[in-house]
């Protein structure tokens, strides 16, 4: 029996039309970001030519009128902080509640995935109240609030490749003399690295994009996240300075596509192994 698709030339020619039609809309922006304000807004599909290309000035005016420098160093802190976090503190509930697998167990892991399905907006403006009145209106209070929302996805995913792991394997931990901390660290997490990178991508590309969370909770008078600090290109009567935007965003797009880069092969080998889990 032939296991070949019949027409592969057929998949392939969709498949490649499908992420053509994702990668355009970030080319267009950098194309656009070496091009005057003038001609983004008349030729906004049109290649530069010798009038309207402007090199790095459209980069250099956005890192200055949104104090890019500052709002990329905030921006790193809250990613990495808020996604160190949850990876840590998801991945020992997650396989605390595999291994005690009583009626407390099972009541916590129901919570994390009513949490999934909780609307943000039914507790925006309460969480903004209570970040202020609990003094976490800053970055690092920020990876609290991040690990409250980013908790559900994170130990539902961890739930089902700690399900897969022998418990033969901790027990010969222990009897080797690991503590419960140790076993986790030592042998759990390395089994668990297709999980990490998979929860990992999908928060660090979350964290880094939020803009609504870091702008109800952040004291904006001393931080901002980039996608804060873009909204300041915005001038007097709804005009914006297309050009500084553009490069800015192209500048903001790089880290996440260079770290999404760099682990898709895990990515891809964490869902598949993901899907025989449990």
């Amino acid at each position: 029996m032939n296991d070949k698709p019949r027409r592969p030339w057929l998949w392939t020619t969709v498949f490649t039309v499908i992420a053509l039609a994702y990668l355009y809309p970030i080319a267009l922006v950098v194309i656009n970001s070496f091009k005057g304000k003038v001609y983004i807004a008349s030729e906004p599909f049109a290649l530069p030519t010798a009038d309207s290309f402007v090199g790095w000035d459209n980069y250099l005016r956005g890192i200055e009128l949104t104090d890019f420098i500052s709002s990329f160093g905030w921006s790193l802190v809250i990613t990495l902080g808020a996604t160190a976090l949850i990876l840590t503190g998801t991945s020992m509930t997650a396989w605390w509640i595999v291994r005690m697998d009583n009626r407390y167990a099972k009541t916590l892991y129901t919570s994390f995935l009513f949490n999934l399905v909780v609307p943000f907006q039914m507790v925006m403006f309460t969480l903004s109240w209570l970040a202020d009145y609990l003094g976490l209106n800053n970055p690092f209070g920020l990876w609290i609030i991040y690990l409250g929302f980013g908790a559900g996805l994170a130990v539902f995913i961890f739930t089902g490749f700690v399900k897969g792991i022998p418990y033969e394997i901790e027990e010969a931990a222990t009897i080797d003399g690991c503590g419960p901390v140790r076993t986790f660290f030592l042998i759990v997490v390395p089994i668990l690295k297709p999980a990490m990178i998979t929860v990992a991508i999908l928060e660090v590309m979350w964290l880094w994009n939020d803009y609504l969370l870091p702008y109800l909770t952040l004291d904006l008078k001393h931080y901002k996240t980039i996608p804060i600090a873009v909204q300041y290109l915005k001038g007097g009567y709804g005009s914006v300075d297309m050009g500084a935007m553009m490069g800015v965003l192209v500048l903001a797009l790089i880290p996440v596509i260079v770290f999404y880069l760099a682990s898709q092969k895990h990515i891809i080998r964490g869902v598949a192994a993901g899907a025989v889990k449990g």
